[in-house]
């Protein structure tokens, strides 16, 4: 009975204490988180009291010290370190009016925040408990934007293994040099050469890189120190080194410094976001799809591609990186290019799209192309904010913070199985968590929050890049990757790629650019079952 009257007192006196918290001083403040700690220790089994007190050397640092530390430790770092101790997160399921306690985490979370001209916030959206929790979410989504450790070209692949080598394989053809290694001056110019395994770039030695992007026609890859560098067919510009010559080797683009994000989109444009979120654009001004008529005469259509900014009827392209105006009151923190148009995504979950108008592809419900980035209303009449986005050929993706996806354009890879001019959601993948998603040609692919791996498009059967028999509608687990956890992907015209949480990269589809041994199957056949590739490790972000 003893015990319990002291217990009543003793919730009696806490309650009273939670109705004056926003009345303390820091000190008293201080002072009650001593008590409670001390209560903590007593009532916890001695095991746990050990533990709790783990971090306790850390908080008797100096706080300038203490800053410098967690100023040094990525994201999944934080986190594990804000669960080791309550007083390093200090973070009340419902934070009381200010003044409110904020830990050295949190401090370093909105140091980070303010440091990349973002606002922290001083509310926390309905549903949220935790300041903490969703400064960690925010951080690690974007660190997953900027890193991107592999890409899917037409005949070739681009890796960013885990010590920051950039590797290519595949097939490099005289009208491309994608691969980025120098030449042979023994060798015959006008033939293909091809490279077995993913080999690290010669040039590229000493360089740290964290994310590549490839089309059809060029490559880009971006350094740990914001620069970037790109290499391939160099018409219209796409280069962004004032010319329209091509690279065989890379190149870093002398204009461009502090970037976190980039693209590459076919029809010789590329893109690239800086640590501020403004957006750059390059490459070719007006988008060309020409073909033959019946009569054997060309024909073709011209329009915008995308590059966000009116130029004059006299440009042609433009050779080097130029800043897109019309987005300079919002933070972009998410682009995609796909042919001849533009997707990007606001740091306040806003979508736009800009450039040439192909089976909906803009997602405005019209067929007219748009010159200046246009806010996509279907999805913003939705009331969800948007985190990320995708584009194809003819097809776009966007995904919501929640991790809904919805799809438009073409209806062979919008996953809806059928033409939308305008965002729908993709039924699906109800009731999955999509975490990331990309997209190319006329593929698409998503990754769950299980790790799961759903593919679909429209593709020839024997390319096999879907894990499926020929082509699908509609997204479709991969049943051959049931057993991996997917942790990144890149999907192309011809194979798929996806690495699983330690690295490993599984190949399907089209051997020429897989990085097999050629013991496992022949170029001409495609890779039907996921197969690892032998020694190659790339670098991937697992989310605390």
């Amino acid at each position: 009975m003893a015990g319990a009257a002291a217990l009543a007192v003793l919730r009696a006196a806490a309650r009273e204490c939670q109705l004056a918290a926003p009345s303390f001083t820091d000190e008293q403040a201080a002072q009650g988180l001593a008590v409670t700690d001390e209560l903590r220790a007593r009532f916890l089994p001695p095991d746990l009291a050990t533990a709790a007190q783990a971090s306790s050397p850390l908080l008797q640092l100096p706080a300038e010290l203490l800053s410098v530390i967690l100023s040094n430790l990525d994201a999944c770092d934080l986190a594990r370190l804000a669960a080791t101790g309550r007083l390093l997160c200090r973070d009340a399921p419902t934070p009381p009016p200010p003044p409110r306690a904020i830990g050295p985490v949190e401090t370093e979370l909105r140091r980070r925040a303010e440091a990349c001209g973002l606002d922290a916030g001083s509310s926390l959206p309905e549903g949220a408990t935790s300041w903490v929790e969703r400064l960690l979410k925010r951080e690690c989504r974007d660190a997953q934007r900027r890193q991107t450790p592999l890409a899917a070209g037409h005949e070739h692949s681009i890796f960013v293994d885990k010590g920051g080598r950039l590797l290519t394989c595949g097939r490099d053809l005289d009208s491309t040099r994608l691969l980025g290694h120098a030449l042979d001056p023994a060798a015959d110019p006008t033939l293909c050469r091809e490279i077995g395994p993913p080999t690290p770039v010669p040039s590229m030695q000493g360089r740290h890189i964290v994310s590549v992007a490839t089309s059809n026609e060029h490559c880009l890859a971006l350094s740990v120190e914001g620069e970037v560098y790109s290499w391939g067919v160099g018409d219209g510009g796409a280069l962004g080194h004032g010319d329209d010559g091509d690279r065989i080797v890379p190149s870093r683009i002398a204009s461009l410094s502090r970037i976190e994000r980039i693209a590459a989109g076919r029809n010789c444009t590329s893109a690239a976001v800086d640590e501020k979120g403004q957006l750059f654009t390059w490459g070719l001004v007006s988008f060309v799809d020409q073909g033959e008529d019946e009569n054997g005469e060309i024909e073709g259509f011209l329009g915008p591609t995308g590059l966000g900014y009116e130029l004059d009827s006299e440009t042609f392209f433009q050779p080097t990186p130029k800043w897109v105006e019309a987005l300079s009151q919002d933070r972009v923190v998410g682009i995609a290019l796909g042919y001849g148009f533009t997707l990007a995504v606001t740091d306040g979950g806003a979508v736009f799209s800009f450039g040439f108008c192909l089976e909906g592809g803009l997602g405005h419900g019209l067929s007219t192309s748009e010159v200046l980035p246009r806010h996509i209303q279907a999805l913003a009449q939705t009331g969800r904010r948007f985190v990320a986005v995708a584009a194809g050929s003819c097809h776009a993706l966007a995904l919501t913070e929640e991790g809904e996806l919805y799809g438009w354009g073409d209806e062979g890879a919008n996953g809806h199985g059928r033409e939308e001019r305008t965002p729908q959601r993709v039924a699906a993948l109800i009731g999955h968590r999509v975490k990331l998603m990309t997209a190319q040609d006329s593929a698409a692919c998503a990754v769950t929050e299980k790790r799961e791996l759903f593919t679909w498009g429209d593709v020839s059967p024997e390319h096999g890049n879907l894990g499926h028999d020929g082509s699908q509608a509609t997204p479709k687990r991969v049943p051959g990757l049931s057993k991996v956890e997917v942790a990144a992907v890149a999907i192309g015209g011809m194979y798929t790629l996806a690495a699983d949480a330690d690295g490993v990269v599984w190949a399907l589809g089209r051997h020429v650019a897989l990085g097999l041994d050629t013991s496992i199957t022949v170029a001409s056949d495609p890779v039907r079952t996921p197969t690892p590739i032998p020694m190659l490790r790339v670098r991937v972000l697992n989310s605390p």
